[in-house]
């Protein structure tokens, strides 16, 4: 945990309709679980207090629900739903398909961001930003919400208009870790040739 009580909350992202997938992803197995258990305890491994964005109905029995106030506007209304119901300054983001990110990355990320005071700590790595693993003070969600009136979806553009802590994969293989960590998993293909990956003991780091 960071220094200091309670000063994060994580978020796992679990709203998507995973329609290249062609069910639910927050439900697939990942080894003798989940991908949402896995992110859960992900998420916990970095945050006292861990919730779930997306749907209350699919998702109430396995932890706290936030729900999107912006509906059907992909990723950015989750991260703008959680840190409006936030208490915390810092706030991790996680999606449900990141299976292959390491405990031992998100306390890097954790420290970095607690360290220089950006509004975004954010890796830019493998295809490049990785918004859906950063770690968000709760005043972007102000940013977030102007973008959603506008109708405007897209994330990145939104990194220009406040302080951002970019982490580059140089530096991210400095410290040991690989940009395949940040592989998501949209289609059945995917996900299988992740779970073999696994399986294998494959080294992302």
């Amino acid at each position: 945990m960071i220094t200091g009580v309670n000063r994060l909350t994580g978020f796992v992202l679990a709203g998507g309709k995973s329609s290249r997938m062609g069910s639910d992803k927050a439900f697939l197995s990942w080894g003798q679980e989940t991908l949402l258990s896995n992110a859960l305890k992900l998420a916990g491994n970095v945050a006292a207090s861990v919730h779930i964005v997306g749907d209350a109905k699919r998702f109430a029995s396995h932890s706290s629900v936030v729900e999107d106030v912006y509906r059907d506007r992909g990723p950015l209304g989750g991260i703008h739903a959680a840190l409006s119901s936030t208490t915390t300054e810092l706030n991790l983001i996680l999606a449900v398909d990141l299976p292959l990110v390491k405990p031992r990355f998100l306390h890097y990320l954790v420290s970095q961001a607690d360290e220089n005071g950006a509004t975004v700590t954010v890796p830019r790595a493998g295809n490049g930003w990785q918004p859906l693993c950063a770690v968000y003070r709760r005043e972007f969600a102000a940013i977030a919400e102007q973008s959603l009136l506008a109708g405007k979806n897209k994330i990145d553009p939104l990194f220009a208009m406040v302080k951002t802590r970019v982490l580059q994969e140089q530096e991210l293989a400095q410290q040991g870790f690989s940009a395949e960590m940040f592989r998501n998993l949209n289609t059945p293909e995917e996900l299988e040739a992740a779970r073999r990956g696994f399986a294998h003991g494959d080294d992302v780091r």
